[in-house]
């Protein structure tokens, strides 16, 4: 069995003690599909397991009766829960913004020094629980911890096993997830090289698990576990962090960033706790996430299936058990295919008669806008509406419809409880990789596809050389460069692919893919915080900019606009921009769109296109709502 060294923390970018080694990846690492460790190896029996080489570090392999492999941290500590008691002194840290490329224009002066990205407490506490070393053989309470951390960290094992073929995801789901009250999955389902390859699915039903629920302002995390619930002290951010930083686990030899950690969402509303103003309250709850100690991940390129659980030293035969169960309901399910293409119309009608604010008061709210640029206060605005579906229906079903009609690498379903997400989101807002690179990919212009492929190819060539929406690409792109700025090494943040086209079932969409490598002291809950909201929702300068989005739009936005993803153990984390979404709580679905504004904008144009993006969405509740009346 793998052990981890004593000191070796989790993170992107790892602190060590004087016998860790850091980590060397280059600036312009990018994971290739097909390429990562266990990739390479195969047999012609339905599992492969890999048991470490414990003389050469080198993974053996078995074949026949599957093999859990084990990778296990050694420091000997207590139970998997919280303690939130001990709290460290606040200390400033100064973050340099990314220098400006020539001819782009920059975030202002305001947005850097008005502390939206500085949160001294919390940043000192994360790094003192990365860079404190716990003794193996520590006694007491705080034993074998330094000063600079009263906190022992928690020992966890990873099992995992690896099933020769892709198992459908969606067949996954239904057979170990259904009933679930809270489940996710985090769903690849337009996989191509380059984008997202692989599919995460699991539950709160195991022993490790844990339920964490926060609203804006409150300054209490609410969490709900195997030991009961309790409330803690400070904000979502926080508690993750916190939680992430304590945990000891060797990642193990596989090909993808997520082998347990948090699920889940922040809403738009967190910008409350990044810097920006509280305007609005959203029904639901502002952030959920959920602790994954089980996880089923499905790689579609491979052509893989991993079972994957936590486990600590109370719960090792039940992970055992896990597997061995698991395994067993999988071999029963069909092989992954690409889902049979659900044909929806798009109907604008259907979307225009549930809006919020309407055609009017949007176009109002632009030509404000516009004034608003004209003045000075701002380069672009991102204008949202949103349209109400008052019927209820299940959540599953329309995500399954949304899948089917609007494929995407970063879509998702997510239940907690009465709240059901179905997101078929095109963008990635970042990712953080085991080497500490992170990436974003914002999204700025939007074209319908065409009738014909000549149309189609006409379509995505004038969407590619229009002025105006590259401008709009060009400004959220160095907004994003100093976002990443403020928590990447100096000189890393590079714009690595520029305003490149992606084609979905709707429409082409003009993408930017933007990297850097995250600063030592830095991790993926910090680097989030830092960056929310995403700049493709909100525009440029971020502060001001927001403060004109509340004054114009009459409600919160909710979980659109926001993100939903996973942060994993390791440092690792993979979150989407929440667009192209349905939302369901209270009985009935809500429908979020918008686009940007700019000093070019025509009104009708920029209404069309948010009111074309809303029926994406809308359209799989409507004809999941109306089957659903009909029965």
């Amino acid at each position: 069995m793998r052990t981890t060294r004593p000191g070796v923390r989790p993170g992107p970018a790892y602190a060590t003690t004087d016998d860790a080694t850091p980590a060397t990846a280059t600036h312009d690492f990018e994971p290739k599909a097909g390429s990562g460790p266990g990739d390479s190896t195969t047999t012609d029996s339905a599992t492969t397991s890999r048991i470490p080489d414990k003389v050469t570090g080198r993974s053996a392999e078995t074949s026949g009766e599957p093999t859990t492999h084990t990778s296990q941290a050694t420091t000997d500590t207590a139970a998997f829960s919280a303690d939130t008691s001990d709290h460290l002194a606040p200390h400033q840290n100064s973050v340099p913004a990314a220098p400006t490329i020539s001819g782009h224009i920059p975030d202002n002066a305001a947005d850097r020094s008005a502390g939206v990205h500085d949160e001294p407490t919390t940043r000192a506490h994360r790094a003192a629980l990365r860079t404190a070393k716990v003794s193996t053989d520590a006694t007491g309470p705080h034993a074998g911890v330094s000063e600079g951390c009263r906190e022992a960290g928690v020992a966890l094992t990873v099992l995992w096993e690896r099933v020769e073929r892709a198992v459908d995801a969606e067949a996954v789901f239904l057979a170990l997830y259904r009933e679930s009250v809270t489940a996710f999955w985090l769903d690849s389902t337009h996989a191509e090289p380059g984008l997202d390859r692989f599919s995460y699915l699991g539950d709160a039903g195991g022993p490790l698990a844990e339920t964490v629920r926060y609203r804006v302002g409150a300054g209490l995390v609410e969490v709900a576990g195997r030991g009961g619930c309790e409330v803690v002290g400070g904000d979502v951010f926080d508690y993750l962090a916190m939680r992430l930083g304590r945990v000891e686990v060797e990642l193990p030899d596989v090909p993808f960033d997520f082998v347990g950690g948090y699920v889940g969402y922040l809403g738009y509303e967190m910008k409350a706790e990044c810097g920006a103003a509280e305007r609005y309250r959203a029904e639901m709850p502002d952030a959920q996430w959920v602790f994954a100690d089980r996880v089923v991940v499905v790689d579609h390129v491979a052509e893989h299936t991993y079972l994957v659980a936590l486990a600590d030293s109370d719960t090792v035969a039940a992970a055992e058990d896990w597997l061995s169960s698991t395994r067993a309901v999988l071999a029963g399910l069909p092989d992954r295919c690409t889902p049979d293409r659900l044909e929806l119309a798009v109907d604008e009608g259907a979307v225009e008669s549930r809006l919020t604010r309407g055609r009017q008061r949007y176009l109002a709210d632009i030509a404000e806008i516009q004034a608003q640029l004209r003045a000075g206060e701002t380069y672009e605005v991102n204008l949202t509406d949103s349209a109400y579906v008052d019927q209820d229906c299940d959540g599953l079903a329309v995500y399954r419809a949304l899948r089917r009609s609007n494929p995407a690498p970063y879509a998702a379903f997510l239940r907690f409880g009465e709240l059901e997400v179905a997101c078929s989101s095109p963008e990635r807002f970042l990712t953080v990789d085991r080497s500490g690179m992170v990436e974003t990919k914002p999204i700025k212009g939007t074209a319908p596809r065409g009738a014909t492929p000549e149309e189609d190819e006409i379509l995505r060539r004038a969407l590619e050389s229009d002025p105006k929406t590259r401008a709009e690409n060009l400004m959220i792109v160095d907004l994003l460069r100093n976002d990443l700025g403020r928590v990447c090494e100096l000189g890393s943040v590079r714009v690595t692919a520029l305003m490149h086209t992606e084609t979905y079932t709707t429409m082409h969409q003009l993408v930017t893919t933007i990297r850097g490598r995250l600063r030592p002291d830095v991790d993926a809950v910090t680097c989030l915080r830092a960056c929310f909201p995403g700049g493709s929702m909100t525009g440029a300068p971020k502060l001001r900019t927001m403060e004109i989005i509340d004054e114009l739009e009459t409600e919160a936005r909710g979980i659109y606009s926001g993100t939903i993803g996973f942060l994993g153990l390791g440092g690792t984390a993979d979150l989407n921009v929440v667009i192209r979404t349905a939302v369901r709580y209270g009985g009935r679905w809500r429908v979020g769109a918008g686009g940007a504004i700019v000093l070019d904008s025509d009104a009708e144009q920029e209404y069309h296109e948010m009111v074309l993006k809303a029926t994406t969405a809308l359209r799989a509740v409507t004809a999941v709502a109306g089957a659903h009346s009909r029965s």
